[in-house]
């Protein structure tokens, strides 16, 4: 697999891999009907970074690095993923997150924080966990999931 920066030509393979877990609005905070413009706007806003995770000349994920506040936080690397659904389970997010950390380490960052994983994202929460995050803070009943219930959202946090 390799990771690479995105590039305009990138956008629509992007756009295959946002647009059905937008639309499923079980992880991310994004209004399930966001069209393909306003989604490849906020995921390649000028103040991220986006790569894409390559196999076999494929587009299997991609993500985002980003300072997660300005001025005095802004030491403190967020990011978001996202993997192509037919490639899930085959190590795409695991990739990305290693190569995040290293990139977040060149880029002068000292930590990353994820502000919001929605609890029963559990392979997220459990891989995050395993690449050494911990959890920072419990976010009760803070995410609304498509059937209407209401879960728990983490905030996770790391030193590089």
């Amino acid at each position: 697999m390799k990771i690479r920066p995105a590039t305009r030509d990138d956008h629509a393979s992007i756009w295959t891999i946002l647009r059905p877990v937008i639309r499923a609005g079980e992880t991310y905070t994004l209004p399930m009907d966001m069209d393909e413009m306003d989604a490849i706007r906020y995921w390649t806003s000028p103040d991220r970074h986006v790569f894409v995770a390559e196999d076999q000349h494929d587009l299997v994920g991609t993500y985002y690095i980003r300072a997660n506040q300005l001025g005095g936080g802004s030491h403190v690397a967020n990011c978001g993923y996202m993997t192509l659904k037919t490639a899930q389970g085959r190590g795409v997010a695991r990739a990305m997150c290693e190569h995040s950390l290293i990139e977040a380490r060149r880029q002068g960052f000292l930590a990353m924080q994820y502000n919001f994983v929605v609890s029963t994202n559990v392979r997220a929460v459990d891989l995050w966990q395993g690449m050494g995050f911990q959890k920072a803070g419990l976010l009760p009943l803070a995410f609304r999931r498509p059937a209407g219930d209401y879960v728990d959202a983490f905030v996770m946090f790391r030193h590089l």
